[in-house]
This record gives structure tokens, sequence and C-alpha cells, in this order.
């Protein structure tokens, strides 16, 4: 009978023991309660708790990654959006994260959503679609106004998926298209523009230099001629320089023919020859 009682006692005693002791994890720390007083904060490690007397609550310190559902916002411009994002927070006050707030995640998550939904519709679509870090700044700051007195610190608040309406890309896609049309009319234009400026410049230089333009017009033909075209252009100025070219030769014959010059037999066979050619050409004449 007594050892019954011994082993009794024994075993009440280490279900004591058991009791007593608390492992606080390196991540982790115990906010310890007595008869319902906080009494501190213990560090990580073993710990010793008065059964029945002590609760010893364990609080993670690790960030937390908060998704944030999908919320259906009307923007400033009234566009109606879908936007979802992503929170990551941490405790860094141990007792105000028991005693000051029930559930501390429950509560970041409800009120990350109502100042998303605010944030947004603050904003224009296109500040929305574009202006993603200040909008995320803003929602940070707003957030660590509330969860500091928790004794929570949200470090990092992201935009994560933007949902438009179907309509609404419709007319983004025209948008764009539009957009791009008009770049690449611009761009044209001032192809155009600079192009003309170069051919002022080169007829410039063509005036001050007659000659280039006809080695331009000869180095147009050798370029059709590499395809082996059998019709051959000729441009008018080139038509006009070989016209100016023939009176040029005429003129130097004429006055080559009205220099004095010794005559010789060959001379004096073609000078009779020529006469009689010219009395043959004009009939009627003596």
């Amino acid at each position: 009978m007594n050892i019954l009682v011994i082993i009794t006692i024994i075993a009440a005693l280490l279900i004591l023991l058991a009791s007593a002791v608390r492992i606080v994890k390196q991540y982790e720390r115990g906010v310890l309660f007595r008869l319902g007083r906080v009494l501190g904060v213990r560090e990580p490690g073993l710990r010793l708790i008065i059964p029945l007397v002590d609760v010893l609550r364990r609080v993670p310190l690790r960030i937390v990654t908060l998704p944030i559902q999908s919320q259906g916002i009307i923007t400033r411009d009234n566009v109606s959006v879908d936007v979802s994002a992503v929170a990551y927070f941490r405790v860094i006050d141990a007792t105000k994260s028991v005693v000051a707030i029930e559930n501390v995640y429950a509560a970041i998550d409800q009120i990350a959503q109502t100042t998303l939904r605010k944030v947004v519709g603050r904003h224009t679509l296109d500040e929305t679609l574009s202006e993603t870090d200040s909008i995320n700044l803003d929602i940070r700051r707003i957030l660590d106004v509330t969860t500091l007195d928790w004794g929570v610190e949200v470090t990092l608040v992201e935009l994560k998926d933007i949902q438009l309406p179907e309509a609404m890309k419709r007319a983004m896609a025209r948008q764009a298209e539009a957009e791009r049309e008009k770049r690449a009319k611009i761009i044209s234009a001032e192809g155009e523009s600079l192009a003309a400026a170069a051919l002022g410049e080169a007829s410039d230089t063509m005036m001050a230099h007659p000659l280039a333009l006809q080695l331009r017009n000869l180095q147009s033909l050798v370029e059709l001629g590499v395809d082996k075209n059998t019709t051959v252009v000729f441009p008018a100025p080139l038509m006009s320089t070989i016209g100016e070219l023939g009176a040029f030769l005429a003129r130097e014959s004429a006055a080559a023919g009205s220099m004095p010059a010794a005559k010789t037999p060959e001379t004096a066979a073609i000078v009779p020859s020529a006469s009689a050619a010219n009395g043959a050409s004009a009939p009627g004449e003596l």
C-alpha cells in the first residue's frame, strides 16, 4: 500500500514538473501572466513557471506573410477594378500583441483590406497602374499608424494583381494602338524633315559644283545598268547638258573654221567637194 502511495506521489510530482517547464524558441518571446497580471517577457530558453498559477504565452517574432484578398474598388475616375495585395509584418512588442488586441492576425487582415480600398479609391486608373510604389508606401504608412499600438510593424505592402473589366481592356488596347500610330507618324514626319534638310544641303553643294550633278546622274545610270534593264531613262538635266555640249562643240567648230589656216592639198580637195555638196543640197542656186 505504501508503495502505491509513493508511486502516485512521484507521478503527481512528475506531472507538476512537466507542467512547470516551458521552452521558448529562438524566434519567440514568452509573455508571462501570474494570476492574470503580466509579469514580463521571457527570453528564449528553458523557463520554469508555477503550475496552475502562471500562464506563458509564446509569441513568434518572425515576419508573417499576409495575403490581402481581392477587393472590388472604384477608382477616382469611376472605374471598377479588382485589386489584391500582400502584406508582410512582424511583432516588435510581444506584450502589446497579446494584451492590446485579441487576434492580431485577423485584425491586420481586416484593416489591410479597408486600407487598400481607401488608398486605391483616391487614385485614378492610370495612377493605380503606374504609381504602384507610392500606393504601396501610402498603405504601409496608414497601417503602421494603427498597428504600432498593437506591437506590430508592417514591413512591406505590395499590390499583387489588378484586374480590369474587359471593356476597359479593349479601350486601353485601342488607346495604346493609337498612341503607337501617333509616334510612328511623328517619327516619319521627323525623318521627312531631316531628309528635306539633307536634300537642301545637297542641292546647294551641286549648285556650287555643277559637275557633281552630272556625276550623280552617271552614277544613277550605273545603278540602273546593274539589273540589266532594257529601258534607260535619262534625266532632263542630263539631256539639257547633252544639248549644251552639242552647242558648245558647234561653236568650237565655227570658231575653228573662221581662223586662217594654210591650205594643204587635202584641204583644197575637201573644200571644193564641200562646196559641191552645198551646191547639190541647195538646188536652184547658180
